[in-house]
């Protein structure tokens, strides 16, 4: 069995012993992990290590190994812009977008979407999903965190500058198929995806996005719901860029 691993975002100097974070330690005993436990400590800036668990009281300590720069990370960057789906779905979306290798998300306040987030409740969500983006990258592997941005309107978005980079915009009415677009493109480096709401994109962001750069595929004949059509394209892209 693997030896658990700990998001710890203090600096981690090898040889050493360092007192960790009170979140790290509640995990720690939550796990009831006994002393002498073999541990793994990241904190998001590349690489791991290993350590050796200790307690002082009630206070949880590790002993430091060496770094390990290991890295998980796609060979390429995928940036899913997500318009906000209602319920859990947007938790499931971002746990399943950390362990595919997406770089980042950058939740949509959309035309249609039904979870619409304000003041302290928005606050409280995305911190919510970054606490989401953690733990998924304790359990998958990653030693990167996941960006989880704040909710902003595709307008908004649009604006953001294109880093050499393809745009789609998911659209399934679309004549343009994704595969056909990707194979054989081995020069990209950057892909965003567009993903609209449950009821979908509006025709007006559509076309919006389409005026900044984005290109309107398909991805297969059928109609993918919200929580599935991020997870499906930025999988098929990371199979057709081969990262």
């Amino acid at each position: 069995m693997a030896n658990p691993r700990f998001f710890c975002p203090i600096a981690l100097p090898t040889g050493e012993t360092i007192e960790l974070p009170d979140e790290v330690s509640h995990h720690i005993k939550v796990l009831r992990l006994a002393a002498e436990s073999p541990i793994i400590l990241f904190n998001g800036n590349g690489g791991e290590i290993s350590g050796r668990l200790h307690f002082d009281g009630k206070t949880a300590l590790a002993t430091l190994g060496d770094h390990r720069p290991r890295e998980a990370e796609l060979k390429g960057e995928i940036t899913l812009w997500q318009g906000l789906a209602s319920g859990d779905k947007m938790d499931w979306i971002v746990e399943k977008c950390v362990e595919i290798g997406v770089t980042r998300i950058i939740p949509i306040s959309a035309q249609r979407s039904v979870l619409q987030l304000s003041g302290s409740r928005l606050d409280k969500r995305v911190e919510h999903w970054r606490k989401i983006a953690q733990a998924a990258s304790e359990q998958c592997g990653r030693n990167r965190l996941m960006r989880v941005d704040r909710p902003v309107s595709l307008q908004q978005c649009t604006s953001i500058e294109k880093k050499a980079s393809e745009r789609f915009i998911c659209d399934p009415d679309a004549s343009l198929d994704m595969g056909a677009l990707l194979r054989g493109q081995p020069e990209i480096k950057v892909i965003e995806l567009l993903i609209g709401p449950e009821g979908g994109w509006s025709d007006s962001e559509t076309a919006i996005a389409v005026t900044n750069g984005a290109t309107a595929i398909r991805y297969g004949s059928r109609i993918l719901r919200t929580e599935t059509a991020g997870i499906a394209l930025a999988s098929a892209t990371t199979a057709l860029m081969n990262w």
